[in-house]
């Protein structure tokens, strides 16, 4: 695509160039190195102070409206520059256009989605949370809760499958709300966050340091992070944990958000027998979930839970759509499922699968005899392509491995239950996720395990018949609708319409005269519910 270049960090309202030896960006089908990126020598302290002290007060002068306009015009400035972004995702993550477009068309949704709630809540600089309530009998002394920014920094820690999603769905919130962001991107596919950033810079939209990028290594952030300051972080629960641990949180109280490991489901409910709509729904969907972005999702189906009656009609379906799935360079027209986003990502993932396997049999390989060598158009067995693998345990109860152990890539495993209540248990295994997905004829017949499944899972995705065409997918995240889960999927939560404010502000408690708690109401406005 172009010569490889040093992508800079934008830190301090300025472009800078890392030094030392820089990390190379790879091509994952070709192997071919596209830019390079490096942080050290960054002068970090200056990063962040720039960003509270400079770009915060900036940022917090406008109201919330006007705030929204901003997002509306990176809306735009990102529309414009789309051809190159999916370019770039092509190249960098290997994937073909309609992966692409959840990730790129997915951000830019997202984001115009928040410009449009952020502009609802007009010229507002703060936020009420209730009514007033009285603390005297006579009402002359009475408190209000209101909903401040928090005079510190975002930074966002983000995973490598999602570059362009994994920065606007959290930025969203963080800039409508009126708080600096600094992203650290996944360094294998940073390319794409720092080409959007550098749009959205060039376009002069938003106040010098609101929005900074720092592509290389995370080293010395989290030792900036001061008590007003929020982190949100996306990848594997240990490194979660890791991250839990310093000082930023432990000591300085510092607020942390996680999105890590989840096994999703999705349940098959016992009137959904093959031949049914249902029954048809639920396949697709699982082979859908398999291989949109090699299933390389943190919302991808995981365990395919179905009555032991429909195992084997549910194995061969889902075997037979998997067996259309053309896996190889996404710049061929004919494949359909690109490549994983680096050969390290490959052996995870090999490695994942032999896990499982010594405790599932293999349903469906689409791998040539299984040995890895499959025949993919345009790339060889050297690039970073795995084709789709579907396991199966009929008894789920006896499985320990599939309920424990994430494969991040095209594969699922097909699990068996005897009634409903066991199924309700076997989802729940996974101790805590993102999604649950439910596939039943009667709508009604999904409450039970609706509600049965909404302590242990961030958003429950129930589809029958009648909305087939109009529902909007077990993996798609949509920024009305929670995000996050708790347990295992690490406790977050993000998206959920304008809840998502909440993480970027500071709520308090003001007492005083009744006099001084109706003033408060001025230039405020109430916090809707989403």
């Amino acid at each position: 695509m172009h010569s490889p270049a040093l992508l800079e960090n934008y830190v301090a309202g300025q472009w800078v160039a890392g030094g030392g030896a820089p990390t190379a960006l790879t091509d994952p089908v070709t192997g071919e190195t596209l830019a390079f990126v490096s942080s050290a020598g960054l002068d970090l302290d200056a990063a962040f102070t720039f960003a509270r002290d400079v770009a915060g007060p900036a940022l917090r002068a406008l109201s919330y409206g006007e705030r929204a306009q901003r997002l509306a015009q990176i809306v735009a400035t990102l529309q414009a520059n789309r051809d190159d972004y999916y370019a770039i995702a092509t190249a960098n993550s290997g994937t073909v256009a309609t992966d692409s477009a959840v990730d790129i068309d997915g951000a830019i949704y997202t984001l115009s989605t928040y410009a449009k709630l952020g502009a609802t809540l007009g010229d507002a600089h703060t936020l009420l949370d209730g009514a007033a309530v009285p603390l005297a009998k006579d009402a002359s002394f009475a408190v209000r809760h209101v909903f401040r920014p928090t005079p510190g920094v975002a930074l966002f820690i983000n995973a490598f499958n999602f570059p362009a999603w994994g920065l606007w769905e959290k930025a969203a919130g963080a800039l409508l709300a009126g708080v600096p962001v600094i992203v650290k991107p996944a360094t294998s596919t940073a390319w794409l966050t720092q080409r959007m950033v550098a749009d959205v810079v060039a376009a002069g939209l938003l106040p010098p340091g609101s929005l900074s990028v720092i592509c290389g290594t995370a080293a010395g952030l989290l030792d900036r992070i001061g008590p007003f300051d929020v982190v949100s972080f996306t990848g594997s629960a240990d490194t979660a944990a890791t991250l839990r641990a310093h000082p930023a949180f432990t000591e300085r109280s510092a607020r942390i958000n996680v999105e890590a490991d989840s096994l999703n489901s999705a349940v098959l409910l016992p009137d959904a027998a093959s031949g049914t709509a249902a029954f048809d729904q639920f396949v697709r969907e699982v082979a859908r979930e398999m291989t949109v972005k090699a299933g390389q999702k943190c919302t991808a189906i995981r365990r395919a839970i179905v009555p032991v009656e429909h195992f084997d009609a549910a194995a061969a379906a889902i075997a037979e759509r998997l067996a259309r799935t053309v896996v190889g360079n996404p710049r061929n027209e004919a494949v359909k499922m690109g490549s994983l986003v680096s050969l390290a990502q490959k052996r995870a993932v090999l490695d994942g699968i032999a896990h499982l396997q010594a405790e599932a049999e293999t349903l469906y390989d689409g791998n040539l005899d299984g040995d890895r060598k499959a025949a993919f158009v345009d790339a060889g067995a050297d690039s970073a392509c795995v084709a789709p693998v579907l396991l199966g345990l009929r008894n789920g109860a006896s499985g320990q491995r599939v309920h424990d152990t994430e494969v991040f890539g095209p594969v699922a495993t097909l699990v068996g239950y005897r009634d409903l209540e066991e199924a309700v248990a076997l989802a729940k295994r996974g101790q805590g996720s993102l999604v649950v997905s439910l596939y039943s004829n009667d709508a009604v017949a999904m409450r039970a395990p609706a509600l049965a499944l909404a302590d242990a899972h961030g958003r429950v995705h129930a589809v029958d018949p009648s909305v087939t065409k109009t529902q909007t997918g077990h993996g798609n995240v949509m920024p009305q609708s929670l995000h996050g889960g708790p347990g295992r999927a690490g406790g977050g939560e993000e998206l959920g319409g304008l809840r998502a404010l909440r993480f970027y502000h500071v709520r308090s408690a003001v007492q005083g005269p009744a006099a001084l708690i109706e003033a408060i109401t001025q230039d405020a406005v109430e916090l809707p519910k989403a």
